[in-house]
């Protein structure tokens, strides 16, 4: 009962603000699916937020019935010559099509425009998470502060690499920074590899090597993580703390750069678990997304909007993983198709998407496992 307690955590405080990112963001993925089939001619027969029983729904003039079902984990977009929710053909239905049916449906498109429908949803992730970003920093600006560092901490990286307290940190690895956010951004991700340091010291300028330790720290809810320490803290005296302004062009560049910045930390975490150089321990479930959810929620709408667009970010890049089953499997398939200039036989894509379904699974219950051997241990 006390690890149920523990993985419900506060409840309706928990489920809510989960239910909330995650509706925002099924909803977008399954729109991208949605606006390039209309674009494509692909008549769409639902559309689909969460699964099981429909409790409220509506038609519209093109047919496409709009819903909202029972369990509000996930959605679907399913198109004419569709099986399932999946996206499975129905290959018994389609032999029974007339000619004009079976000119709107899904498979009778070319592979190029079946990729184009595909590739909608993850793009449609990253769009709202790059809008996202870029609304804050349009309204909000950026709050930064210099890398000038305050204290270092004894025995640590920094302490053996000789930095110094008033030292400006003004290049890692011959690439400038700006803040202490940059700084810290590029330490996380190098945690046993030396990077070369430039800080300004007095008027000179001056390079120290440091190899950032692997540690495990808190975020502050008692969620840990395995990242790179230098083992320096900030200045935060007000004449180092920045705040930038940026117009609708710039902030939107910056949105851009903060979604390349996260999807390049994924790739390089998911790289690094085929290396053997990141703990697995580190994958999440829905379990902790939930838990996470909850936890941010505590802090106001905005970290829970900045939430959104992370989360975002993650399931669109986790639907372009090539396992069939997901969008990025699909995707395989059709460029497959591109360059043999014919599809796959049926029973290769049939065994495909069952390996698909058995690795999805087990991602999933490896999630989970983590999830709630975290909550136990915790």
């Amino acid at each position: 009962m006390d690890v149920l307690s523990s993985v419900l955590g506060g409840s309706l405080g928990v489920i809510i603000p989960f239910l909330a990112v995650l509706t925002v963001v099924v909803f977008f993925h399954e729109l991208g699916h949605f606006l390039v089939a209309r674009w494509c001619g692909v008549k769409v027969l639902a559309f689909s937020v969460g699964f099981g029983p429909e409790l409220l729904g509506r038609n519209d003039k093109h047919g496409t019935r709009w819903k909202v079902c029972a369990i509000p984990l996930g959605g679907y977009v399913k198109f004419s010559g569709d099986e399932n929710a999946a996206s499975l053909p129905d290959r018994d239905g389609q032999s029974q099509m007339d000619e004009d049916t079976r000119k709107s449906a899904f498979f009778a498109k070319n592979p190029w425009q079946r990729s184009a429908v595909v590739a909608a949803g993850p793009i449609a992730n990253f769009i709202l998470a790059i809008v996202i970003f870029a609304g804050m920093f349009a309204f909000l600006g950026k709050y930064e502060t210099l890398p000038r560092v305050d204290q270092v901490s004894p025995d640590s990286a920094a302490q053996v690499a000789g930095l110094q307290p008033g030292d400006l940190i003004v290049a890692i690895d011959g690439t400038p920074v700006e803040s202490f956010n940059d700084v810290q951004r590029i330490v996380t991700a190098s945690a046993g590899i030396p990077i070369e340091i430039d800080v300004e010291r007095g008027n000179a300028i001056e390079r120290l090597t440091a190899t950032p330790e692997l540690k495990e720290i808190s975020d502050g809810f008692g969620n840990t993580q395995k990242v790179g320490i230098l083992g320096i803290q900030r200045n935060t005296s007000e004449q180092d703390i920045i705040v930038k302004r940026f117009g609708p062009v710039e902030a939107l560049g910056e949105g851009v750069k903060e979604t390349w910045y996260i999807l390049d930390r994924t790739l390089g975490y998911i790289g690094g678990l085929f290396l053997g150089k990141e703990d697995p321990d580190q994958l999440g479930g829905p379990i902790r997304v939930a838990q996470i959810s909850g936890q941010v929620a505590t802090h106001g709408i905005l970290p829970l909007i900045n939430l959104t667009a992370v989360l975002s970010i993650s399931i669109g890049l986790l639907n372009l993983m090539p396992v069939p089953m997901l969008d990025g499997g699909h995707l395989l398939y059709y460029i497959i198709e591109i360059v043999r200039g014919k599809p796959l036989s049926e029973k290769l894509q049939d065994f495909g998407f069952r390996i698909g379904i058995t690795l999805v699974l087990l991602l999933m219950v490896f999630a989970t496992w983590n999830d709630l051997r975290s909550i136990i241990g915790s």
